[in-house]
């Protein structure tokens, strides 16, 4: 009997569909379905995750579509050069906080040391605790609070020294 997928393996094959070019890919199990479509006139990922239907339902959907804000990053400037940028390891909602009223995880100029925690990224209901794997201070932080973020966006500019 093989078991739903879980988070890691669902972000990794968004992660795959989008880079691949692929325009649909569906998974169907017992107990679960997944199908993650790429229209080719649109860069959008749409992944609608449901058990498989045993009485009628209405199915959880998620979106992520891009926006003007997660257009591709421009070149960093020679300044910012000797910096270490924290990318998001998935699509998602960028938080800077835990929650509403909460303080922030990290401001300019704090120092981090990796596996602390920076922010949250909320995909697919899940509020998934971002780590650093850097070791430095906080010189930027390059996404508002609530905001989409696509994989790979930069999030924040260390500097290591």
């Amino acid at each position: 009997m093989s078991e739903p997928m879980n988070l890691t393996q669902i972000q990794d094959l968004i992660k795959f569909v989008a880079k691949s070019g692929v325009s649909e890919v569906e998974i169907e199990q017992k107990d679960f379905k997944i199908t993650i479509k790429t229209p080719a006139s649109r860069k959008e990922v749409q992944v609608i995750a449901a058990p498989a239907p045993t009485y009628a339902a209405p199915a959880a959907v998620a979106s992520a579509a891009p926006t003007a804000a997660a257009a591709p990053a421009a070149p960093v400037p020679a300044a910012d050069a000797k910096y270490i940028t924290i990318k998001a390891p998935m699509i998602g909602t960028f938080y800077r906080s835990a929650g509403p009223g909460k303080p922030v995880f990290v401001n300019v100029g704090d120092e981090v040391k990796k596996g602390k925690p920076i922010c949250i990224i909320e995909a697919m209901k899940l509020f998934n605790e971002i780590e650093s794997d850097v070791e430095g201070k906080i010189v930027k932080v390059l996404v508002d609070d609530a905001k989409p973020v696509e994989y790979d966006q930069p999030l924040f500019l260390v500097d290591p020294s």
